[in-house]
């Protein structure tokens, strides 16, 4: 599955793998990053949905400036369940030149979209949420998202619009009056 970046959650998390040893300490060291609100002034979990996407120390992907991987496009694992409950996605590697994207994966919040009432039908079915978390007033969503698909907040239906001149990138875009589903 090839996935254009284009957002992070508000939370990361680095690791060192048990497994496979290796001599080279890059090769064992794995970055999580997951949706997080404001709790008590602190990024916390509060996950409604659970799950991270991971990223290993080799693959492309630079821990120390992670907005180098915005916009680029990965070849990732599909989306997995854990023991846990929780989802995950391996982002494996970015590729070297840009490639048309079976998915983007967005984050929004609520101050970005209006709130996601996740009870009604707030997405279209192709929309695979990776995760959500909320509390009080804020929410921070993590999706992927196919060309043309789409997301309901308060503030409207915004639709996933590949962009012509990168074709591997898109915007979300909050559809016009009338044209909304």
């Amino acid at each position: 599955m090839l996935v254009t970046l284009k957002g992070f959650g508000g939370i990361w998390e680095r690791r060192l793998t048990k497994t496979p040893p290796a001599p080279n300490p890059a090769v064992r060291v794995a970055f999580y990053n997951t949706t997080g609100v404001v709790v008590d002034g602190k990024v916390r979990y509060r996950w409604r949905i659970g799950g991270k996407i991971r990223f290993n120390g080799i693959g492309g992907f630079t821990p120390n400036n992670p907005s180098r991987s915005l916009n680029r496009v990965f070849e990732c694992k599909d989306p997995e369940a854990t023991r846990a409950g929780w989802t995950q996605v391996l982002f494996r590697k970015m590729l070297a030149g840009p490639e048309r994207p079976d998915f983007y994966l967005f984050v929004m919040t609520a101050g970005h979209t209006g709130r996601l009432d996740i009870q009604s039908p707030w997405k279209a079915d192709a929309v695979q949420v990776i995760a959500l978390s909320e509390h009080a007033n804020e929410q921070e969503a993590m999706l992927l998202m196919p060309a043309y698909s789409w997301v309901r907040g308060e503030l409207g239906t915004f639709y996933v619009e590949p962009t012509a001149r990168q074709f591997w990138s898109a915007e979300l875009r909050l559809g016009r009056a009338g044209l909304e589903q």
